[in-house]
């Protein structure tokens, strides 16, 4: 049989990338590509008070107490005789309203790229390729991250490896090229204990294994190809960025309210949202606002804004004061998962391991 027959090299020098519409960054090592003017938002209807549905029950004693008895039971150096003999003296609610904004964004970025030939075609020039807007590229589901590397088409060129002079073998390092090594019996002398070596056959040398004695091993740029695939890799990355306002509610609640749920009053999402002018807390239509502007605007300019929603939720805050021992004391319980703080639990314990 003949020898393997290559194709003729075909890869473009590194300055014509650059002169491709739409790949000017390339060579510059590539850049973040401004996305196309997007639509301006359309004023959807605005939520409007529904006093039935935005009311949150009481929380009763019993729920109280089990929750701040749960807590309790997750921390080894607490007693439990505040729950236990604590008595309850009063409950306020003190519910405020937790405004989130989510805004889901498409970013594209080109580099130049090389991947050992494997018999793709060669598509550079055959006709414009397409600008990188314009590489299709399916999305995941709205607000859900994801990334994508994609080969632009009529960009890819056949070169030779410059790694391996187009062999596609180069030298072992493990054996310098000779296929063999010094015993590690005998440390290449032929002689172990006064005696021929019989690890070696008394030769002092052992075949390479990483190159199984030939002397020389696939090269790993190119995989043993000999020839490149030289192309425009477009990057493409979905991101799902998020930003929360929680209105002052005036408890003394020292912790954040992130890692709770509470009755979602309001949801809406559009390619490009309109403010909460409308809503009855003024404060949440100024976070509204204030935070789609924001978002709009830092992310607007170096992504592609695929769709943003905007969620109004009502968060549970129980202030719950007791009385344990004579002296008063209070907790905190968030959210419908009723979570419980408290900063000032008055039983704690000192545990030093010696």
């Amino acid at each position: 049989m003949g020898d393997t027959v290559y194709p003729p090299p075909t890869a473009p020098g590194a300055s014509m990338f650059g002169n491709m519409p739409g790949y000017e960054g390339l060579a510059a090592g590539g850049s973040f590509l401004p996305p196309p003017m997007p639509l301006g938002p359309v004023a959807p209807p605005q939520p409007g008070p529904d006093p039935e549905e935005w009311i949150i029950p009481t929380l009763s004693e019993d729920i109280a107490r089990e929750a701040f008895r749960s807590f309790v039971s997750t921390h080894s150096c607490y007693s439990k005789s505040p729950v236990n003999d604590g008595v309850i003296t009063n409950m306020e609610p003190f519910n405020t309203y937790r405004y989130q904004l989510e805004t889901f964004t498409e970013t594209r970025k080109t580099e130049q790229a090389e991947k050992p030939y494997e018999g793709e075609q060669a598509d550079f020039n055959i006709q414009p390729a397409p600008q990188p807007w314009d590489v299709p590229a399916k999305a995941p589901s709205f607000f859900t991250k994801h990334k994508e590397k994609i080969r632009v088409p009529f960009t890819s060129s056949i070169k030779e490896c410059t790694t391996c002079n187009a062999l596609g073998t180069v030298r072992c390092q493990e054996c310098n090229g000779n296929g063999t090594k010094p015993c590690f019996v005998c440390n290449g002398s032929g002689r172990h204990n006064e005696q021929a070596c019989s690890s070696c056959d008394a030769t002092g040398k052992t075949r390479c294994i990483k190159c199984n004695a030939r002397g020389n091993v696939d090269c790993e740029t190119c995989e043993g190809k000999r020839q490149m695939l030289s192309y425009i890799k477009l990057k493409v990355k979905w991101s799902n960025h998020e930003d929360y306002h929680v209105v002052p509610q005036n408890s003394g609640l020292q912790i954040e309210l992130d890692s709770v749920s509470g009755k979602q009053l309001f949801q809406n999402s559009d390619s490009l949202l309109y403010p909460l002018l409308g809503f009855p807390n003024p404060d949440i239509s100024e976070a509204s606002q204030r935070m789609i502007k924001d978002h709009q605007t830092k992310y607007g300019q170096t992504s592609r804004i695929l769709q943003q929603r905007q969620t109004v939720e009502l968060i549970p805050i129980t202030k719950v004061n007791y009385k344990w021992k004579g002296g008063a004391h209070l907790y905190y319980v968030c959210g419908n998962e009723n979570e419980v703080s408290a900063d000032n639990y008055p039983a704690t314990c000192c545990c030093v391991i010696q």
